[in-house]
């Protein structure tokens, strides 16, 4: 005899040790603020190195090295960005006295 769907049920997160079961949102985000600044940081170096290999390759084409110049540019400014969210964070958890990081 087949199972109906009504008669299945489906596990839950109940002994399984699930890191943010009964968390907030705003808890949830501060464990992963620390992940997403590294992973935007190794964003930053692989843009590096393609910039610097679209120099390096470019052959004096100007439309690529244009494009090389591009791709460092970007890196640098996606980077500040981050750098100063960081630091935005930071004057948060001083201000507000709530521990983000």
């Amino acid at each position: 005899m087949k199972a109906l769907a009504q008669d299945v049920t489906l596990p839950g997160y109940a002994g399984t040790g699930f890191k943010f079961s009964g968390k907030s949102i705003g808890d949830i985000v501060s464990a992963l603020l620390p992940y997403i600044y590294v992973l935007a940081g190794l964003g930053l170096l692989v843009m590096l190195i393609a910039g610097g290999i679209g120099l390096m390759t470019g052959g004096g084409d100007p439309g690529k090295i244009k494009v090389g110049y591009g791709k460092i540019v970007n890196a640098v400014i996606g980077f500040l960005i981050v750098f100063v969210s960081y630091f935005v964070v930071q004057l948060v958890e001083v201000i507000l006295g709530v521990n983000i990081l």
